[in-house]
């Protein structure tokens, strides 16, 4: 009820995101579209002659993976500054503060829409055999869009206290770029590892939208649980310590 009452305001927040994003640069939102296909261009020059025999449309896969990662990138990223950057408003008026990471969430949904029209590009090129499994690739994204929401929660409510949370947050997202298979097959991981990937979130999420698009099934249903399971336990664990600790926020920003 209170995103609804405050609809107005997170429309406004949103696009004004979208305007300072786009400033000034000739191409604007198509960037979004080109930037995942020039990146997805670059990795498979560099990576597919070493990967081509065991993975099958490898620029097919290398973009879902790269595109759904980069969502979780931006929007964990934009929502970890957005109570510190918007510390104005918030001692101005009242609004609930959950407001902020959310029209980032959202901010950056908006953006992956235009990304998947490159993935739909890619798509096309590559004669991908489009099925009645694509109708259900929003629910991936939906899924993730939870969980991100939810990862951002957390981090914008720790970076209030802990202005270095933003660094060590960047060596974490380093981190788990490498250990999500974004550009490489899960076969090439260490035994130990491979018995343990599905403790990451991420490769869950996509390997869900893998399966619908490259396969054309629905992903085995202790992959698609764990799918909904990090989402709700994402969303209610973020919930419940920016609720704990907001109060905290003015005597900090």
């Amino acid at each position: 009820m209170e995103i609804f009452k405050y609809r107005n305001l997170i429309k406004e927040l949103v696009i004004r995101d979208i305007k300072v994003k786009y400033k000034k640069s000739i191409l604007g939102i198509l960037w979004s579209i080109l930037n995942p296909l020039l990146m997805m261009m670059v990795m498979t020059v560099v990576f597919s002659t070493i990967f081509k025999s065991s993975i099958p449309n490898f620029p097919m896969y290398l973009i879902i993976g790269q595109t759904l990662f980069t969502f979780f990138s931006e929007t964990t990223n934009m929502a970890l500054m957005s109570i510190i950057y918007s510390a104005g408003l918030i001692k101005k008026v009242y609004i609930p503060k959950y407001i902020f990471p959310f029209s980032k969430s959202l901010f950056a949904l908006s953006n992956l829409f235009f990304s998947l029209i490159a993935v739909f590009i890619v798509a096309i090129f590559t004669k991908i055999e489009f099925s009645f499994y694509i109708l259900l690739f929003p629910l991936p994204i939906f899924l993730l869009f939870l969980f991100s929401f939810g990862i951002g929660l957390i981090v914008a409510t720790y970076s209030v206290f802990f202005r270095d949370i933003a660094h060590l947050y960047q060596i974490l997202l380093l981190i788990w770029t490498y250990v999500t298979p974004i550009f490489y097959p899960i076969t090439i991981l260490p035994g130990n590892l491979v018995k343990t990937i599905l403790y990451n979130p991420l490769f869950c999420y996509i390997t869900f939208a893998r399966d619908l698009i490259l396969e054309r099934k629905i992903s085995d249903i202790k992959l698609v649980s764990l799918c909904f399971l990090y989402s709700l336990v994402s969303m209610i664990l973020g919930m419940y310590i920016f609720k704990k600790n907001e109060k905290q926020f003015i005597f900090y920003i």
